[in-house]
Protein backbone atom coordinates (compact mmCIF):
# COMPACT_ATOMS: atom_id res chain seq x y z
CA UNK A 1 0.00 0.00 0.00
CA UNK A 2 1.74 3.07 -1.10
CA UNK A 3 2.43 6.07 1.24
CA UNK A 4 -0.60 8.05 1.30
CA UNK A 5 -2.88 5.17 2.24
CA UNK A 6 -0.89 4.52 5.24
CA UNK A 7 -3.27 6.13 7.74
CA UNK A 8 -5.61 3.35 7.07
CA UNK A 9 -3.87 0.78 9.18
CA UNK A 10 -3.80 3.00 12.04
CA UNK A 11 -5.45 1.92 15.02
CA UNK A 12 -8.13 4.53 16.21
CA UNK A 13 -9.23 4.83 20.03
CA UNK A 14 -11.65 2.39 21.01
CA UNK A 15 -13.69 4.91 22.81
CA UNK A 16 -14.28 6.96 19.70
CA UNK A 17 -15.16 3.52 17.95
CA UNK A 18 -17.62 2.37 20.29
CA UNK A 19 -19.03 5.97 20.62
CA UNK A 20 -19.42 5.40 16.96
CA UNK A 21 -21.20 2.28 16.85
CA UNK A 22 -23.60 3.77 19.45
CA UNK A 23 -24.79 6.33 16.92
CA UNK A 24 -26.00 3.82 14.71
CA UNK A 25 -28.32 2.83 17.05
CA UNK A 26 -30.11 5.71 17.86
CA UNK A 27 -32.60 4.76 15.37
CA UNK A 28 -33.76 1.96 17.01
CA UNK A 29 -34.11 3.50 20.21
CA UNK A 30 -37.58 2.68 20.93
CA UNK A 31 -37.28 -0.89 20.42
CA UNK A 32 -34.44 -1.18 22.40
CA UNK A 33 -36.22 0.86 25.16
CA UNK A 34 -38.23 -1.92 25.41
CA UNK A 35 -36.07 -4.39 25.27
CA UNK A 36 -34.30 -3.33 27.97
CA UNK A 37 -37.28 -2.94 30.33
CA UNK A 38 -37.88 -6.62 29.56
CA UNK A 39 -34.29 -7.55 30.22
CA UNK A 40 -34.75 -5.83 33.58
CA UNK A 41 -37.66 -7.52 34.59
CA UNK A 42 -36.29 -10.85 33.20
CA UNK A 43 -33.00 -9.98 35.14
CA UNK A 44 -35.28 -9.33 38.36
CA UNK A 45 -37.11 -12.55 38.06
CA UNK A 46 -34.01 -14.55 38.29
CA UNK A 47 -32.89 -12.44 41.25
CA UNK A 48 -35.85 -12.63 43.03
CA UNK A 49 -35.83 -16.90 42.74
CA UNK A 50 -33.08 -17.63 45.56
CA UNK A 51 -34.64 -14.99 47.91
CA UNK A 52 -37.64 -17.36 47.62
CA UNK A 53 -35.89 -20.45 48.16
CA UNK A 54 -34.29 -18.19 51.17
CA UNK A 55 -37.64 -17.85 52.84
CA UNK A 56 -38.78 -21.23 52.33
CA UNK A 57 -35.71 -22.77 54.60
CA UNK A 58 -35.68 -19.88 56.90
CA UNK A 59 -39.00 -19.41 57.33
CA UNK A 60 -40.64 -22.85 57.21
CA UNK A 61 -38.36 -25.29 56.54
CA UNK A 62 -35.64 -25.00 59.29
CA UNK A 63 -38.11 -24.62 61.90
CA UNK A 64 -40.91 -27.04 60.82
CA UNK A 65 -43.77 -24.96 59.80
CA UNK A 66 -45.87 -26.25 57.13
CA UNK A 67 -48.17 -24.03 56.16
CA UNK A 68 -49.80 -25.14 52.99
CA UNK A 69 -51.16 -22.00 51.55
CA UNK A 70 -48.04 -20.14 52.29
CA UNK A 71 -45.98 -23.27 50.82
CA UNK A 72 -48.28 -23.22 47.85
CA UNK A 73 -47.77 -19.43 47.00
CA UNK A 74 -44.07 -19.67 47.45
CA UNK A 75 -43.72 -22.66 44.87
CA UNK A 76 -46.25 -20.66 42.35
CA UNK A 77 -44.28 -18.18 42.84
CA UNK A 78 -40.90 -19.04 42.21
CA UNK A 79 -42.73 -20.99 38.84
CA UNK A 80 -44.08 -18.13 37.67
CA UNK A 81 -40.86 -15.84 38.04
CA UNK A 82 -38.61 -18.70 36.04
CA UNK A 83 -41.36 -18.46 33.20
CA UNK A 84 -41.47 -14.79 33.55
CA UNK A 85 -38.01 -14.49 33.47
CA UNK A 86 -37.96 -17.19 30.33
CA UNK A 87 -40.71 -15.44 28.39
CA UNK A 88 -39.04 -11.41 28.83
CA UNK A 89 -35.24 -13.08 28.34
CA UNK A 90 -36.74 -14.62 24.72
CA UNK A 91 -38.53 -11.05 23.89
CA UNK A 92 -36.13 -8.87 24.70
CA UNK A 93 -32.99 -10.99 23.11
CA UNK A 94 -35.17 -11.09 19.68
CA UNK A 95 -35.31 -7.68 19.86
CA UNK A 96 -31.79 -6.56 20.65
CA UNK A 97 -30.62 -9.28 18.04
CA UNK A 98 -33.20 -7.90 15.16
CA UNK A 99 -31.99 -4.21 15.90
CA UNK A 100 -28.46 -5.51 15.61
CA UNK A 101 -29.30 -7.37 12.53
CA UNK A 102 -30.94 -3.86 11.37
CA UNK A 103 -27.85 -2.02 12.65
CA UNK A 104 -25.49 -3.96 10.81
CA UNK A 105 -27.12 -3.51 7.64
CA UNK A 106 -27.28 -0.29 7.64
CA UNK A 107 -23.50 -0.39 8.78
CA UNK A 108 -22.37 -2.45 5.65
CA UNK A 109 -24.57 -0.33 3.29
CA UNK A 110 -22.81 3.22 4.38
CA UNK A 111 -19.43 1.35 3.64
CA UNK A 112 -20.46 0.37 0.50
CA UNK A 113 -22.04 3.80 -0.15
CA UNK A 114 -18.92 5.22 0.56
CA UNK A 115 -16.81 3.41 -1.15
CA UNK A 116 -18.41 4.23 -4.38
CA UNK A 117 -17.69 7.64 -3.98
CA UNK A 118 -13.91 7.18 -3.38
CA UNK A 119 -11.91 8.09 -6.41
CA UNK A 120 -9.89 6.38 -9.05
CA UNK A 121 -7.12 7.49 -6.99
CA UNK A 122 -7.77 5.52 -4.19
CA UNK A 123 -9.03 2.26 -6.15
CA UNK A 124 -5.61 2.67 -8.65
CA UNK A 125 -3.28 2.09 -4.63
CA UNK A 126 -5.57 -0.07 -2.56
CA UNK A 127 -5.62 -4.02 -3.02
CA UNK A 128 -8.98 -5.48 -4.15
CA UNK A 129 -8.90 -8.48 -1.98
CA UNK A 130 -8.19 -5.98 1.18
CA UNK A 131 -10.96 -3.49 0.28
CA UNK A 132 -13.85 -6.66 0.07
CA UNK A 133 -12.07 -8.05 4.01
CA UNK A 134 -12.85 -4.66 5.03
CA UNK A 135 -16.67 -4.41 3.38
CA UNK A 136 -17.19 -8.22 4.42
CA UNK A 137 -15.11 -10.13 6.74
CA UNK A 138 -15.19 -6.84 9.13
CA UNK A 139 -18.53 -5.40 9.31
CA UNK A 140 -19.45 -9.82 9.99
CA UNK A 141 -16.86 -9.25 12.90
CA UNK A 142 -18.85 -5.73 14.07
CA UNK A 143 -22.56 -7.85 13.56
CA UNK A 144 -21.15 -10.23 16.26
CA UNK A 145 -20.48 -7.08 18.38
CA UNK A 146 -24.38 -6.31 18.24
CA UNK A 147 -25.58 -9.21 17.91
CA UNK A 148 -23.23 -11.89 20.44
CA UNK A 149 -21.67 -8.79 22.90
CA UNK A 150 -23.24 -6.07 23.69
CA UNK A 151 -26.96 -7.84 24.61
CA UNK A 152 -24.63 -10.16 27.24
CA UNK A 153 -22.76 -7.35 28.25
CA UNK A 154 -26.06 -5.27 28.80
CA UNK A 155 -28.10 -8.24 30.32
CA UNK A 156 -25.19 -9.51 32.75
CA UNK A 157 -24.58 -6.23 33.56
CA UNK A 158 -27.86 -5.51 34.67
CA UNK A 159 -27.74 -9.15 36.28
CA UNK A 160 -24.56 -8.35 37.90
CA UNK A 161 -26.09 -4.83 39.82
CA UNK A 162 -28.67 -6.92 40.87
CA UNK A 163 -26.94 -9.75 42.45
CA UNK A 164 -25.33 -7.05 44.81
CA UNK A 165 -28.47 -5.73 45.43
CA UNK A 166 -29.55 -8.83 46.50
CA UNK A 167 -26.53 -9.37 48.48
CA UNK A 168 -26.89 -6.14 50.36
CA UNK A 169 -30.46 -7.11 51.22
CA UNK A 170 -28.86 -10.77 52.79
CA UNK A 171 -25.73 -9.16 54.97
CA UNK A 172 -24.19 -6.07 54.01
CA UNK A 173 -20.51 -6.69 55.82
CA UNK A 174 -20.32 -9.64 53.38
CA UNK A 175 -21.72 -7.97 50.54
CA UNK A 176 -19.09 -5.24 51.42
CA UNK A 177 -16.49 -7.97 51.07
CA UNK A 178 -17.38 -9.14 47.99
CA UNK A 179 -16.96 -5.87 46.32
CA UNK A 180 -13.49 -6.51 46.26
CA UNK A 181 -14.05 -9.12 43.50
CA UNK A 182 -15.07 -6.18 41.06
CA UNK A 183 -11.65 -4.37 40.79
CA UNK A 184 -9.72 -7.77 40.16
CA UNK A 185 -12.29 -8.76 37.24
CA UNK A 186 -11.72 -5.21 35.95
CA UNK A 187 -8.02 -5.59 36.58
CA UNK A 188 -8.16 -8.92 34.48
CA UNK A 189 -10.62 -7.32 31.80
CA UNK A 190 -8.21 -4.40 31.18
CA UNK A 191 -4.69 -6.51 31.14
CA UNK A 192 -6.63 -8.74 28.26
CA UNK A 193 -7.90 -5.87 26.17
CA UNK A 194 -4.48 -4.02 26.52
CA UNK A 195 -2.52 -7.24 24.48
CA UNK A 196 -5.76 -8.84 22.39
CA UNK A 197 -6.07 -5.23 20.82
CA UNK A 198 -2.52 -5.96 19.47
CA UNK A 199 -2.78 -9.64 17.67
CA UNK A 200 -6.17 -9.29 16.75
CA UNK A 201 -5.00 -5.77 14.74
CA UNK A 202 -2.04 -8.24 13.00
CA UNK A 203 -5.25 -10.97 12.43
CA UNK A 204 -7.36 -8.54 10.63
CA UNK A 205 -4.76 -6.88 8.54
CA UNK A 206 -2.93 -10.54 7.90
CA UNK A 207 -6.81 -11.70 6.66
CA UNK A 208 -6.73 -8.68 4.51
CA UNK A 209 -3.49 -9.94 2.63
CA UNK A 210 -4.94 -12.95 2.75
CA UNK A 211 -7.70 -11.84 1.06
CA UNK A 212 -5.77 -9.76 -1.92
CA UNK A 213 -3.28 -12.19 -2.50
CA UNK A 214 -5.90 -14.73 -3.31
CA UNK A 215 -8.16 -12.09 -5.61
CA UNK A 216 -4.94 -11.24 -7.33
CA UNK A 217 -3.52 -14.90 -7.83
CA UNK A 218 -7.39 -16.06 -9.04
CA UNK A 219 -7.48 -12.88 -11.44
CA UNK A 220 -3.85 -13.50 -12.36
CA UNK A 221 -4.24 -17.81 -12.96
CA UNK A 222 -3.42 -18.00 -16.76
CA UNK A 223 -0.45 -15.89 -16.04
CA UNK A 224 0.62 -18.20 -12.73
CA UNK A 225 0.49 -21.31 -14.98
CA UNK A 226 2.13 -20.19 -18.26
CA UNK A 227 4.64 -18.86 -16.04
CA UNK A 228 4.81 -21.67 -13.68
CA UNK A 229 4.85 -19.26 -10.67
CA UNK A 230 2.52 -22.03 -8.76
CA UNK A 231 5.38 -22.91 -6.42
CA UNK A 232 6.46 -19.00 -5.72
CA UNK A 233 2.69 -18.25 -5.58
CA UNK A 234 2.30 -20.41 -2.84
CA UNK A 235 5.27 -20.22 -0.64
CA UNK A 236 4.12 -16.57 -0.61
CA UNK A 237 0.67 -17.45 0.08
CA UNK A 238 1.73 -19.67 2.96
CA UNK A 239 3.89 -17.36 4.22
CA UNK A 240 0.97 -14.64 4.86
CA UNK A 241 -1.37 -17.87 6.37
CA UNK A 242 1.33 -18.54 8.53
CA UNK A 243 1.45 -15.07 9.87
CA UNK A 244 -1.93 -15.01 10.57
CA UNK A 245 -1.73 -18.28 12.26
CA UNK A 246 0.54 -16.88 14.64
CA UNK A 247 -1.47 -14.06 15.69
CA UNK A 248 -4.38 -16.24 16.02
CA UNK A 249 -2.34 -18.55 18.08
CA UNK A 250 -0.81 -15.50 20.58
CA UNK A 251 -4.41 -14.71 21.26
CA UNK A 252 -5.37 -18.21 21.82
CA UNK A 253 -2.50 -18.72 24.37
CA UNK A 254 -3.75 -14.89 25.80
CA UNK A 255 -7.27 -16.22 25.77
CA UNK A 256 -6.29 -19.35 28.14
CA UNK A 257 -4.57 -17.19 30.64
CA UNK A 258 -6.81 -14.25 31.13
CA UNK A 259 -9.93 -15.82 30.43
CA UNK A 260 -11.92 -18.87 32.21
CA UNK A 261 -8.99 -20.05 34.40
CA UNK A 262 -8.29 -15.96 35.95
CA UNK A 263 -12.18 -15.78 36.59
CA UNK A 264 -12.19 -19.20 38.09
CA UNK A 265 -9.62 -18.98 40.15
CA UNK A 266 -11.37 -15.55 41.46
CA UNK A 267 -14.78 -17.36 42.00
CA UNK A 268 -12.78 -19.80 44.15
CA UNK A 269 -11.02 -17.16 46.28
CA UNK A 270 -14.83 -15.61 46.63
CA UNK A 271 -16.06 -18.97 47.77
CA UNK A 272 -13.77 -19.49 50.27
CA UNK A 273 -14.34 -15.44 51.60
CA UNK A 274 -18.01 -16.61 51.75
CA UNK A 275 -17.58 -19.91 53.57
CA UNK A 276 -14.97 -18.58 55.91
CA UNK A 277 -17.26 -15.67 57.15
CA UNK A 278 -19.79 -17.79 57.69
CA UNK A 279 -17.67 -20.35 59.65
CA UNK A 280 -16.05 -17.79 61.79
CA UNK A 281 -20.12 -15.92 62.60
CA UNK A 282 -20.93 -19.73 63.67
CA UNK A 283 -18.71 -19.51 66.52
CA UNK A 284 -20.61 -16.51 68.34
CA UNK A 285 -23.91 -16.90 66.55
CA UNK A 286 -26.25 -19.50 64.47
CA UNK A 287 -26.16 -19.32 60.72
CA UNK A 288 -28.83 -18.85 58.78
CA UNK A 289 -28.69 -21.82 56.13
CA UNK A 290 -31.25 -19.83 53.65
CA UNK A 291 -28.87 -17.25 54.05
CA UNK A 292 -25.71 -19.30 53.22
CA UNK A 293 -27.89 -20.90 50.39
CA UNK A 294 -28.77 -17.59 48.75
CA UNK A 295 -24.93 -15.90 48.73
CA UNK A 296 -23.30 -19.01 47.63
CA UNK A 297 -26.17 -19.35 45.07
CA UNK A 298 -25.75 -15.62 43.64
CA UNK A 299 -21.65 -16.31 43.97
CA UNK A 300 -22.16 -19.25 41.22
CA UNK A 301 -24.79 -17.05 39.56
CA UNK A 302 -22.32 -14.00 39.79
CA UNK A 303 -19.42 -15.75 38.16
CA UNK A 304 -21.00 -17.34 35.56
CA UNK A 305 -22.18 -13.90 33.88
CA UNK A 306 -18.74 -12.92 34.31
CA UNK A 307 -17.49 -15.89 32.60
CA UNK A 308 -19.91 -15.14 29.65
CA UNK A 309 -18.85 -11.97 29.45
CA UNK A 310 -14.72 -12.71 30.04
CA UNK A 311 -15.64 -15.19 26.94
CA UNK A 312 -17.14 -12.76 24.65
CA UNK A 313 -14.30 -10.46 25.37
CA UNK A 314 -12.11 -12.06 22.35
CA UNK A 315 -15.21 -11.21 20.23
CA UNK A 316 -15.39 -7.71 21.20
CA UNK A 317 -11.85 -6.86 20.25
CA UNK A 318 -12.22 -8.51 17.06
CA UNK A 319 -15.26 -6.12 16.99
CA UNK A 320 -13.58 -3.38 17.87
CA UNK A 321 -10.75 -3.61 15.53
CA UNK A 322 -12.74 -4.37 12.83
CA UNK A 323 -14.99 -1.55 13.17
CA UNK A 324 -11.91 0.84 13.42
CA UNK A 325 -10.65 -1.04 9.96
CA UNK A 326 -14.30 -0.10 8.48
CA UNK A 327 -14.18 3.90 10.24
CA UNK A 328 -10.93 4.27 8.85
CA UNK A 329 -12.09 3.62 5.25
CA UNK A 330 -15.19 5.77 6.23
CA UNK A 331 -13.37 8.65 6.70
CA UNK A 332 -11.32 8.36 3.94
CA UNK A 333 -11.38 11.88 2.36
CA UNK A 334 -9.87 10.71 -1.19
CA UNK A 335 -13.23 10.90 -3.05
CA UNK A 336 -13.98 11.31 -6.75
CA UNK A 337 -13.94 14.65 -8.33
CA UNK A 338 -17.18 16.53 -7.77
CA UNK A 339 -19.77 19.35 -9.22
CA UNK A 340 -18.53 22.50 -7.89
CA UNK A 341 -20.83 25.36 -8.08
CA UNK A 342 -24.56 26.22 -7.92
CA UNK A 343 -25.33 26.70 -11.80
CA UNK A 344 -26.87 24.05 -14.15
CA UNK A 345 -25.01 24.16 -17.20
CA UNK A 346 -25.89 21.55 -20.46
CA UNK A 347 -23.38 20.19 -22.79
CA UNK A 348 -25.46 21.06 -26.23
CA UNK A 349 -22.36 20.61 -29.01
CA UNK A 350 -19.43 18.72 -27.26
CA UNK A 351 -16.29 21.21 -27.84
CA UNK A 352 -13.53 20.30 -25.69
CA UNK A 353 -10.07 22.32 -24.90
CA UNK A 354 -7.52 21.81 -22.57
CA UNK A 355 -5.84 24.85 -21.15
CA UNK A 356 -2.21 24.52 -19.93
CA UNK A 357 -3.00 21.40 -17.58
CA UNK A 358 -0.61 20.09 -15.52
CA UNK A 359 -1.32 16.68 -13.59
CA UNK A 360 0.57 14.45 -11.29
CA UNK A 361 -0.63 11.05 -9.59
CA UNK A 362 1.19 11.17 -6.83
CA UNK A 363 1.70 14.88 -6.39
CA UNK A 364 5.72 14.39 -7.19
CA UNK A 365 5.99 13.64 -10.91
CA UNK A 366 3.91 15.07 -13.44
CA UNK A 367 2.56 12.66 -16.37
CA UNK A 368 1.31 15.73 -18.20
CA UNK A 369 2.77 19.01 -18.34
CA UNK A 370 0.92 21.76 -19.46
CA UNK A 371 -1.00 20.09 -22.04
CA UNK A 372 -3.34 22.73 -24.49
CA UNK A 373 -5.40 21.94 -27.57
CA UNK A 374 -9.54 21.79 -28.89
CA UNK A 375 -11.48 20.09 -30.65
CA UNK A 376 -14.50 21.37 -32.23
CA UNK A 377 -17.72 19.93 -32.73
CA UNK A 378 -17.78 16.95 -34.80
CA UNK A 379 -14.39 17.14 -35.36
CA UNK A 380 -12.13 14.11 -33.95
CA UNK A 381 -8.88 14.05 -32.37
CA UNK A 382 -6.31 11.44 -31.83
CA UNK A 383 -3.74 10.72 -29.61
CA UNK A 384 -1.01 9.27 -30.05
CA UNK A 385 2.48 7.99 -28.14
CA UNK A 386 4.55 5.42 -26.81
CA UNK A 387 3.62 3.54 -23.56
CA UNK A 388 3.60 6.23 -20.43
CA UNK A 389 3.34 9.58 -22.72
CA UNK A 390 0.31 10.52 -21.06
CA UNK A 391 -2.37 9.76 -23.60
CA UNK A 392 -4.78 7.90 -20.67
CA UNK A 393 -4.51 10.50 -18.21
CA UNK A 394 -5.59 13.05 -20.73
CA UNK A 395 -8.81 10.50 -20.79
CA UNK A 396 -8.61 10.19 -17.76
CA UNK A 397 -9.15 14.16 -16.75
CA UNK A 398 -11.52 14.85 -19.58
CA UNK A 399 -13.57 12.32 -18.03
CA UNK A 400 -13.64 13.77 -14.13
CA UNK A 401 -11.40 10.44 -12.57
CA UNK A 402 -9.82 12.66 -11.26
CA UNK A 403 -9.17 16.71 -10.53
CA UNK A 404 -6.84 18.81 -12.30
CA UNK A 405 -4.31 20.82 -10.16
CA UNK A 406 -3.01 23.06 -12.39
CA UNK A 407 -4.71 24.21 -15.67
CA UNK A 408 -8.76 24.00 -17.03
CA UNK A 409 -10.44 21.62 -19.08
CA UNK A 410 -13.56 23.27 -21.10
CA UNK A 411 -16.95 22.04 -22.19
CA UNK A 412 -18.48 24.22 -24.32
CA UNK A 413 -16.41 27.13 -22.84
CA UNK A 414 -17.65 26.08 -19.65
CA UNK A 415 -15.14 24.41 -16.96
CA UNK A 416 -15.52 20.54 -16.60
CA UNK A 417 -16.22 21.22 -12.77
CA UNK A 418 -19.21 22.86 -13.33
CA UNK A 419 -20.65 19.89 -14.46
CA UNK A 420 -22.89 17.61 -12.31
CA UNK A 421 -22.27 13.85 -12.79
CA UNK A 422 -24.99 13.09 -14.71
CA UNK A 423 -24.62 15.94 -17.28
CA UNK A 424 -21.41 14.67 -17.54
CA UNK A 425 -21.28 10.72 -17.83
CA UNK A 426 -24.80 10.77 -19.87
CA UNK A 427 -23.27 13.03 -22.71
CA UNK A 428 -19.51 11.90 -22.73
CA UNK A 429 -19.43 7.58 -23.88
CA UNK A 430 -16.17 6.05 -23.23
CA UNK A 431 -14.95 3.08 -24.92
CA UNK A 432 -12.23 1.32 -23.00
CA UNK A 433 -9.52 -1.13 -25.05
CA UNK A 434 -10.82 -3.99 -22.58
CA UNK A 435 -14.32 -3.20 -22.03
CA UNK A 436 -16.13 -4.84 -18.94
CA UNK A 437 -19.03 -6.81 -18.71
CA UNK A 438 -21.87 -7.71 -15.25
CA UNK A 439 -22.78 -10.81 -14.73
CA UNK A 440 -26.01 -11.02 -16.26
CA UNK A 441 -27.11 -10.97 -19.86
CA UNK A 442 -26.43 -9.18 -23.09
CA UNK A 443 -29.63 -6.99 -22.66
CA UNK A 444 -29.04 -6.15 -19.22
CA UNK A 445 -25.01 -5.18 -20.21
CA UNK A 446 -26.51 -2.89 -22.59
CA UNK A 447 -28.91 -0.88 -20.70
CA UNK A 448 -27.29 -1.51 -17.64
CA UNK A 449 -30.56 -0.47 -15.28
CA UNK A 450 -31.19 2.61 -17.67
CA UNK A 451 -34.98 2.33 -17.41
CA UNK A 452 -35.32 5.01 -20.06
CA UNK A 453 -33.11 2.26 -22.88
CA UNK A 454 -36.29 0.25 -24.29
CA UNK A 455 -35.28 -3.27 -25.94
CA UNK A 456 -36.15 -1.92 -29.30
CA UNK A 457 -33.09 0.62 -28.34
CA UNK A 458 -30.93 -1.61 -27.12
CA UNK A 459 -31.52 -3.65 -30.87
CA UNK A 460 -30.86 -0.49 -32.67
CA UNK A 461 -27.80 0.12 -30.83
CA UNK A 462 -26.48 -2.93 -31.39
CA UNK A 463 -27.35 -3.25 -35.27
CA UNK A 464 -25.80 0.14 -35.52
CA UNK A 465 -22.26 -1.11 -34.01
CA UNK A 466 -22.50 -4.75 -36.22
CA UNK A 467 -23.10 -6.45 -32.77
CA UNK A 468 -26.65 -7.50 -33.80
CA UNK A 469 -25.34 -10.00 -36.28
CA UNK A 470 -23.41 -11.93 -33.41
CA UNK A 471 -26.01 -11.69 -31.09
CA UNK A 472 -28.95 -13.10 -32.48
CA UNK A 473 -26.76 -16.35 -33.58
CA UNK A 474 -25.82 -16.91 -29.92
CA UNK A 475 -28.60 -19.70 -28.19
CA UNK A 476 -30.65 -16.81 -26.56
CA UNK A 477 -29.86 -14.19 -28.53
CA UNK A 478 -30.07 -10.91 -26.78
CA UNK A 479 -31.31 -12.82 -23.29
CA UNK A 480 -27.45 -14.76 -23.78
CA UNK A 481 -26.19 -15.60 -20.26
CA UNK A 482 -22.80 -13.33 -19.37
CA UNK A 483 -20.83 -14.93 -16.73
CA UNK A 484 -17.54 -12.85 -14.87
CA UNK A 485 -16.00 -10.30 -16.74
CA UNK A 486 -17.82 -11.63 -19.96
CA UNK A 487 -14.80 -14.51 -20.56
CA UNK A 488 -16.86 -16.82 -22.83
CA UNK A 489 -16.70 -14.17 -25.44
CA UNK A 490 -14.14 -12.95 -27.69
CA UNK A 491 -12.18 -9.62 -27.08
CA UNK A 492 -13.46 -8.48 -30.36
CA UNK A 493 -17.73 -9.46 -29.13
CA UNK A 494 -17.32 -7.60 -25.89
CA UNK A 495 -16.00 -4.35 -27.75
CA UNK A 496 -18.84 -4.60 -29.68
CA UNK A 497 -21.33 -5.17 -26.77
CA UNK A 498 -19.66 -2.22 -25.34
CA UNK A 499 -19.69 0.24 -28.31
CA UNK A 500 -23.77 -1.05 -28.43
CA UNK A 501 -23.97 0.20 -24.27
CA UNK A 502 -22.20 3.38 -25.47
CA UNK A 503 -24.41 4.37 -28.36
CA UNK A 504 -28.04 3.44 -26.61
CA UNK A 505 -27.30 6.65 -24.51
CA UNK A 506 -26.13 8.62 -27.54
CA UNK A 507 -23.61 10.99 -26.13
CA UNK A 508 -22.21 13.57 -28.16
CA UNK A 509 -18.26 13.42 -26.93
CA UNK A 510 -17.36 9.89 -27.88
CA UNK A 511 -14.04 8.79 -26.06
CA UNK A 512 -12.18 5.74 -27.38
CA UNK A 513 -8.86 4.43 -25.22
CA UNK A 514 -7.60 2.12 -27.57
CA UNK A 515 -10.54 0.22 -29.11
CA UNK A 516 -8.98 -1.77 -30.95
CA UNK A 517 -5.94 -3.01 -30.09
CA UNK A 518 -6.77 -6.21 -28.72
CA UNK A 519 -9.11 -7.79 -31.90
CA UNK A 520 -8.39 -9.56 -35.08
CA UNK A 521 -7.50 -8.05 -38.22
CA UNK A 522 -10.94 -9.05 -39.34
CA UNK A 523 -12.90 -7.74 -36.23
CA UNK A 524 -11.31 -4.45 -36.69
CA UNK A 525 -12.64 -3.98 -40.27
CA UNK A 526 -16.44 -4.58 -38.72
CA UNK A 527 -15.27 -2.27 -35.55
CA UNK A 528 -13.72 0.44 -37.36
CA UNK A 529 -17.12 0.44 -39.89
CA UNK A 530 -18.91 0.97 -36.62
CA UNK A 531 -16.77 3.64 -35.00
CA UNK A 532 -16.73 5.72 -38.40
CA UNK A 533 -21.06 5.26 -37.99
CA UNK A 534 -20.51 5.98 -34.37
CA UNK A 535 -17.80 9.50 -34.78
CA UNK A 536 -20.50 11.04 -37.33
CA UNK A 537 -21.72 14.12 -36.17
CA UNK A 538 -19.46 13.95 -32.59
CA UNK A 539 -17.06 15.26 -31.10
CA UNK A 540 -14.27 12.24 -30.79
CA UNK A 541 -11.10 12.13 -28.77
CA UNK A 542 -9.54 8.55 -29.78
CA UNK A 543 -6.37 7.23 -27.99
CA UNK A 544 -4.76 5.60 -31.16
CA UNK A 545 -2.72 2.16 -30.76
CA UNK A 546 -2.75 1.19 -34.55
CA UNK A 547 -1.92 4.33 -36.55
CA UNK A 548 -3.19 3.31 -40.31
CA UNK A 549 -6.74 3.75 -37.87
CA UNK A 550 -6.43 7.16 -37.37
CA UNK A 551 -5.75 8.75 -41.00
CA UNK A 552 -8.81 10.84 -41.33
CA UNK A 553 -8.29 12.05 -38.04
CA UNK A 554 -9.08 15.92 -37.92
CA UNK A 555 -5.98 16.37 -35.72
CA UNK A 556 -3.50 14.36 -33.94
CA UNK A 557 -1.46 15.19 -31.10
CA UNK A 558 1.91 13.63 -30.15
CA UNK A 559 2.89 12.89 -27.15
CA UNK A 560 6.13 12.21 -25.24
CA UNK A 561 6.82 12.27 -21.08
CA UNK A 562 3.70 14.27 -20.59
CA UNK A 563 4.71 16.96 -23.81
CA UNK A 564 2.82 17.46 -26.92
CA UNK A 565 5.65 17.00 -29.34
CA UNK A 566 3.95 17.13 -32.39
CA UNK A 567 0.80 18.34 -34.09
CA UNK A 568 -0.86 18.23 -37.17
CA UNK A 569 -2.77 16.26 -39.95
CA UNK A 570 -2.05 12.53 -40.62
CA UNK A 571 -0.29 13.86 -43.51
CA UNK A 572 1.47 16.68 -42.17
CA UNK A 573 3.02 14.75 -39.18
CA UNK A 574 4.44 12.35 -41.84
CA UNK A 575 6.12 15.15 -44.41
CA UNK A 576 7.78 16.42 -40.99
CA UNK A 577 9.60 13.32 -40.73
CA UNK A 578 9.70 13.41 -36.70
CA UNK A 579 7.99 10.99 -34.21
CA UNK A 580 5.10 10.44 -35.68
CA UNK A 581 6.67 9.50 -39.03
CA UNK A 582 9.29 6.84 -37.35
CA UNK A 583 6.21 5.40 -35.42
CA UNK A 584 4.41 5.23 -38.78
CA UNK A 585 7.54 3.12 -40.25
CA UNK A 586 7.49 1.17 -37.87
CA UNK A 587 4.27 0.03 -37.50
CA UNK A 588 4.40 -0.70 -41.39
CA UNK A 589 7.02 -2.67 -41.53
CA UNK A 590 5.24 -4.40 -38.60
CA UNK A 591 2.70 -4.62 -40.43
CA UNK A 592 4.44 -5.99 -43.79
CA UNK A 593 6.35 -8.43 -41.74
CA UNK A 594 2.76 -9.82 -40.46
CA UNK A 595 0.99 -10.06 -43.88
CA UNK A 596 3.72 -12.05 -45.32
CA UNK A 597 4.06 -14.73 -42.21
CA UNK A 598 0.36 -14.94 -43.04
CA UNK A 599 0.64 -15.75 -46.34
CA UNK A 600 3.91 -17.91 -45.61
Amino acid sequence: MIERHKHLLVPLAQGLVFKRLLQYAKPHLKWLTIAFLLLVGGTAAQILGPILIKIFIDDYLSPRIFEMQALVLLGVGYVVLHISSAVMNYFQSLMFQTTALKIIQQLRIDVFSKVERLGLSFFDQFPTGGLVSRITNDTEQVKELYVSVMAVFVQNIIFLIGVFVAMFYLNVQLALFCLVILPMIIAIMQLYRKFSSKYYAEMSEKLSQLNARLNESIQGMTIIQIFRQERRMNREFQKTNQEHHEAWFKSIKLDGLLLRPAVDFISIMALVLVLSFFGITSFNSPVEIGVLYAFVNYLDRFFEPVNQMMQRLSIFQQAMISAGRVFRLMDHDELAPVKQGTGNPKINYGEIEFKNVTFSYDGKQDVLKNISFKVRQGETLALVGHTGSGKSSIINLLMRFYAIKQGEILIDGVPIEEYSDEELRTNLGLVLQDPFLFVGDLKHNIRLFDEEISDNDIVEAAKFVHAHNFIERMPNGYDTTVGERGTTFSSGQRQLISFARTMARNPKVLVLDEATASVDTETETEIQIALEKMRRGRTTIAIAHRLSTIKDADHILVLHQGEIVEQGTHKQLLDEEGLYHKMYLLQQGAEKLEKITVED
